[in-house]
Order: structure tokens, then sequence, then C-alpha cells
């Protein structure tokens, strides 16, 4: 598997990742074991790279529970997501509990409360609890205040939408985040 390095960030990941949205949101064993034998052939592949966020329902619990024991064989990213600090403080706690204590990225899902989450996220990378922080958006529409986040110097890694439907990043996001060395998924 082809790898890149994630802009300034320090990783190294594959072309190609997995999101865990609906697959991994599961509660029975028979689907936890499905969700294990995707995470199998996706780290034989050489597609280490996953993402998940605690919007997505049982996801980050069970991608957690797949990588088991090999923790260090993957690489993870979520996201914090709501309005509410202790509800954000909440989130970050279950998913380094999830995943054995650390993370390779964190994001800020949505722009959502990202002045206050961004100290917050500095701290954890300080401590060496995450490795990267990153801001994630959907909508074109929030793509000027994307903008003022990349040009903070504060995040190494943006997420937006970017297929042969969806190109209006290609106007400002990408050649920004070209020229700031960031790393886009």
């Amino acid at each position: 598997m082809e790898k890149r390095q994630l802009g300034t960030s320090g990783l190294t990941v594959p072309v190609i990742g997995m999101g865990t949205w609906r697959t991994f949101d599961v509660r029975d064993q028979q689907a936890e074991a499905r969700a294990r034998a995707i995470v199998d052939q996706a780290l034989a592949a050489g597609a280490n790279f996953f993402d998940s966020s605690p919007m997505y329902g049982e996801a980050e619990r069970v991608l957690g529970a797949t990588l088991q024991g090999r923790r260090a064989s993957a690489l993870v990213a979520s996201k914090v997501w709501t309005p509410s600090k202790q509800e954000a403080q909440r989130q970050i706690a279950r998913a380094l509990q999830f995943f054995g204590g650390s993370l390779d990225l964190y994001q800020i899902h949505n722009l959502v409360q990202w002045q206050e989450y961004l100290p917050l996220l500095e701290k954890l990378k300080e401590a060496g609890t995450i490795a990267a922080i990153g801001a994630t958006h959907y909508s074109p529409g929030a793509f000027d205040e994307l903008s003022t986040v990349m040009k903070t110097g504060r995040i190494t890694v943006i997420q937006i939408p970017y297929n042969p439907r969806e190109r209006e990043v290609e106007r400002s996001i990408l050649p920004l985040a070209a020229d700031l060395g960031l790393g886009v998924v």
C-alpha cells in the first residue's frame, strides 16, 4: 500500500484509510466479528488508518475492541463534536480509553467550538497523548471559517469532502492546505 506524509503532522498514512461510520456502529457479537474481519483485511492490505467519532454510535468502542492487542499497528483518528466542554472532555476520555490511552489524530469535527477546544487538544498533544490536531468540515458554507482555523498554525490536518461530485475544495481549501503544509484526509 502506498503511504504518504500527512502534511507536517509527523504521521505517515496509507493513501486508503477506513471510516467507521455505520459499519462499526454495531451492538451484537456477530456484527463485531464482521468488523474485526474488516480490520484484519485492512491491516493485511496495509490500510492501517482508521477514522472514527463519538457521533458514530458504537464505532469507537467496536474499533478499539478490534484493535486490542495490535493498536501499535494502526493509526487512529477521532473527533470531538459537541457544544459542551464537559461533554467534550468526556468524549476525549472515552476515545482515549477505547484506544489504549493515545490517539494519532484528534480533530475538531465541523469546527464546533474550535476556539475553546484547540487549547484543550494542544495540552493533550504537549502531554504526548495525541500526536496531531486537525479540523473537519463538510460544508462549503463553512470553508471561510475552516480557512481561518487553518491559518492559525495550530492544526496540521484537515478532513474535507473531496470526490467527483464535491470539488469545491479545489478553489481555496486545497491550495491553502498545500501552502501551509497541512495534511488532507
